[in-house]
């Protein structure tokens, strides 16, 4: 027997997902967060995992984690002192990026500091011109002279990003091999190897922030990767990347930029696995834990990727999980801004001090207090390990209440509408202003808080179904236990789409190919479960940005693969009109970059379980006194355990669904079901159907 575990660290829990590859029994463990030193946390749980479940240490075959520490470092600016190489005359890049403010209309509001500190920043006189001829070779004392400069710095990575290197890396490699040799100790990261294209300032700031990240990661990954080695010596250990797919420890360690949103994309896969089984192929994800809330969509049970993206301010070009993030959590505090008006995060209380209900010292009103006072929490997490004082919560929004003139549970009801409504403003940035409206899908709430608020978020944006997987606190633990082995490949040729193009498509796709099969050999994947796919980025000529536009996809591919030009030109059309409403089937298009994505399968998805036939309706275990929608009259509501639910059981609101790792409530007039894999489907105000 052989088990696969996955292991999420989130800002107040980490949680882990366990499942035998042979039976197909599954167990799931929360702890806390241990942000001083998050393999703690892992390392510990890991433990009472196995102890509290008898599953042997050797015989874990696989773990995967999703990782905050990137994150975390560019957040908090915690990150290594780096050093930058670049070509003469663009020393400045950094700063000057695209001279686009950050915010529109606050005229004060500056981009964060650069990473490399200007004294930093060292230029070579090189040249690689734009079809990759070397324009100026630099000279070899040249070289050495910034090497030395590099290594008289102080610094403890270095950045190496050349203008054109991603048509030509010669003089990259040249600088680097120098670099390595006469400074071991200085982590590098080379433009041409990060992501090697077009677009210099997007390029430089991604190359930048990954050697920024290099040693602290380093140094995580090697305490973790000893302490798993100890405890599980014959496990295969996976980083989980931005994109939804894992990587090695080694290749995390090249490029730790590429784990900089590791945990949301995790959510997001495990979502899509749920939709997976329950035949749902649209879908509208939200992910709300202890600090925020995160929003994707899925279609065709797909996750969305975008190539283009902000984290802590700083842009990143590399693909990732389209995942939007409010500041909107548990722990999310309750505050008066300088104008008197009421707001909820992005301050939050996190897991130290933690709510004012968690009795550690906070004393400050958060949205999980709120949910205690209104009689939707229990006096308990954890299954009641975690007790919560419901008094503590009061007395947190006394002052806040006496200031409104309201009563405690009013104000603790405001202030949940407050958070909601900014979750319905985020989504509505990933539905309806990129075309699709969110009536046409089922909302998937989960992260252990998710349920509590996902109802007035469905009815604030038209949904009428929801979805509740079985385990929703550890769904993103349970993304990266069915995540894909991937890598991602991509070469810059810009060319208009005409009969000429045919031949540098082909070509661009024998090259990319061939690097993904050299991965795969790499990797030793099995031949079974390969999947490779073709994606270009085009767009009408005298655009600025371009659309991702699928091409091909298979277990491999060939040139006999490809579409005909009249087949892309309308993809790509289909593609713009959704995204601004607009396409011309006259206007001419180029190709600027073509992507390859190589993944395989890990985990051998099960068949879907019987339906089992009808079923007694389950009975409470308690009932208590609960506030819905009117702040002032609660309603007697039942609780249920969801441990106690089987298939093919409904339940008929108003109710309390209490699980480990979260709580659902279930309106009047809902109706719950529970599905074959043990998931809740929810329809709102199912009594207007009857």
């Amino acid at each position: 027997m052989s088990w696969t575990i996955g292991v999420d660290v989130g800002g107040t829990f980490t949680d882990f997902f366990a499942a035998n590859d042979a039976t197909g029994a599954i167990h799931v463990h929360k702890t806390s967060s241990t942000p001083s030193n998050p393999a703690d946390a892992i390392l510990n749980g890991l433990s009472a995992l196995c102890e509290n479940n008898d599953i042997p240490y050797d015989a874990i075959n696989r773990l995967s984690h999703g990782t905050t520490v990137a994150t975390n470092a560019l957040i908090q600016r915690s990150g290594s002192q780096v050093s930058l190489i670049t070509t003469k005359g663009f020393r400045d890049l950094l700063e000057i990026g695209r001279q686009m403010r950050p915010h529109m209309y606050d005229l004060y509001a500056d981009h964060p500091k650069a990473l490399v500190e200007r004294q930093h920043r060292f230029e070579l006189n090189e040249r690689i011109g734009p079809d990759g001829e070397i324009v100026r070779e630099p000279d070899q004392d040249e070289i050495n002279a910034v090497v030395d400069a590099v290594r008289e710095s102080g610094s403890k990575a270095c950045a190496v990003g050349f203008i054109f290197s991603f048509r030509n890396p010669e003089h990259e490699k040249r600088v680097v091999e120098v670099l390595r040799k006469r400074a071991p100790e200085i982590s590098i990261s080379r433009s041409s190897e990060v992501q090697p294209e077009f677009r210099e300032y997007e390029r430089l700031s991604t190359t930048a922030l990954n050697a920024y990240l290099q040693p602290v990661m380093g140094k995580y990954l090697h305490t973790l990767e000893d302490g798993i080695a100890e405890k599980t010596p014959g496990a295969v250990f996976g980083i989980n990347q931005s994109s939804g797919g894992l990587m090695s420890p080694e290749r995390a360690r090249e490029l730790p930029v590429r784990t900089a949103l590791s945990g949301p994309a995790a959510g997001a896969v495990g979502a899509a696995h749920v939709a997976r089984q329950t035949d749902r192929d649209k879908i509208i994800t939200l992910d709300m834990g202890g600090t925020s809330a995160d929003v994707a969509l899925i279609r065709n049970c797909k996750v969305d990727l975008t190539y283009d993206r902000d984290v802590a301010g700083f842009p990143i070009r590399l693909p990732c999980v389209d995942v939007e993030t409010v500041g909107a959590g548990g722990g999310s505090i309750a505050w008066f801004d300088r104008d008197g008006l009421l707001k909820a995060g992005p301050i939050s209380a996190g897991a130290d001090p933690g709510p004012a209900c968690y009795g550690r010292s906070g004393d400050r009103p958060t949205v999980t207090d709120a949910n205690l006072l209104l009689g939707r929490l229990s006096g308990g997490l954890l299954d009641g390990s975690m007790q919560l004082d419901a008094e503590l919560s009061r007395q947190a929004y006394g002052p806040l209440a006496d200031q409104l003139g309201f009563t405690v549970e009013r104000t603790a009801h405001g202030v949940l509408g407050i958070v909601v409504a900014n979750m319905v403003r985020t989504i509505r940035t990933i539905s309806v202003e990129r075309g699709h409206d969110p009536r046409e899908f089922v909302l998937m709430p989960f992260g252990g808080a998710g349920p509590l608020h996902a109802r007035d978020v469905a009815v604030s944006l038209g949904i009428t179904e929801m979805l509740v997987p079985s385990a929703p606190g550890i769904v993103c633990a349970q993304g990266l236990l069915v995540s894909d082995l991937k890598e991602n490949f991509v070469t810059s040729r810009r060319f208009p789409l005409d009969n000429a193009s045919t031949g540098i498509l082909a070509d661009a796709l024998g090259e990319l190919v061939s690097k993904a099969e050299n991965w795969f050999v790499e990797a030793e994947a099995p031949d079974a479960g390969r999947l490779i796919e073709l994606i270009v980025d085009a767009r009408y000529i005298g655009q600025n940005f371009e659309l991702a536009v699928p091409v091909a996809s298979g277990a491999s591919l060939t040139t006999d693969d490809l579409p005909d030009l009249a087949h892309l030109h309308g993809d790509f059309c289909t593609a713009h009109e959704t995204a601004y409403g607009y396409a011309s089937k006259e206007d001419p298009i180029e190709i600027v970059n073509i992507r390859l994505s190589a993944s395989v399968r890990l985990f051998n998805h099960p068949d879907a379980p019987a339906v089992l036939g009808s079923q007694p309706d389950p009975e409470p275990h308690q009932h208590r006194k609960v506030y819905f929608e009117d702040a002032d009259v609660p309603v007697d509501t039942a609780v249920y355990a969801r441990a106690e639910l089987l298939p093919g059981q409904s339940i008929r609101g108003p109710a309390i669904i209490e699980q480990l790792d979260t709580t659902t409530p279930l309106y009047p007039g809902d109706l719950a079901e529970v599905t074959a894999d043990g998931h809740l489907l929810i329809k709102i105000n199912a009594h207007e159907e009857m």
